[in-house]
């Protein structure tokens, strides 16, 4: 099985900062992308931010330069420190992971369980 566990979220005021982390365990050969998403009350999930395995990196507009997304591939974990929070990055934050469990297997997609994170204004 493979887990993906997500901490850091909470409740700021706008203008104030948070870190969040995702942890990937179990059994992992290989993890290809990696990837936050959030999901507003009533709005579609949307991706803030991902990286791959060779560090190339994507924002959604709306984020570039007051997030920082970056992984440790040693540890299997991602990061994604937002800084500048306005009341609109009020969401479900959730990690998402393309993984290969074995050699030669096929990468499938997994997700955490979800952290909320709340920008008061």
């Amino acid at each position: 099985q493979v887990q993906l566990v997500e901490s850091g979220g909470g409740l700021v005021q706008a203008g104030g900062s948070l870190r969040l982390s995702c942890a990937a365990s179990g059994r992992i050969f290989s993890i290809n992308y990696m990837g936050w998403y959030r999901q507003a009350p009533g709005k579609q999930r949307e991706l803030v931010a991902g990286i791959t395995s060779g560090g190339r990196i994507d924002y959604t507009e709306s984020v570039k330069g007051r997030f920082t997304i970056s992984r440790d591939n040693a540890q299997n974990t991602l990061y994604l420190q937002m800084n500048s929070l306005k009341p609109e990055d009020t969401a479900v934050y959730y990690c998402n992971a393309n993984l290969q469990r074995y050699s030669g297997g096929y990468y499938g997609d997994y997700w955490g369980q979800g952290t909320q994170v709340t920008v008061s204004s």
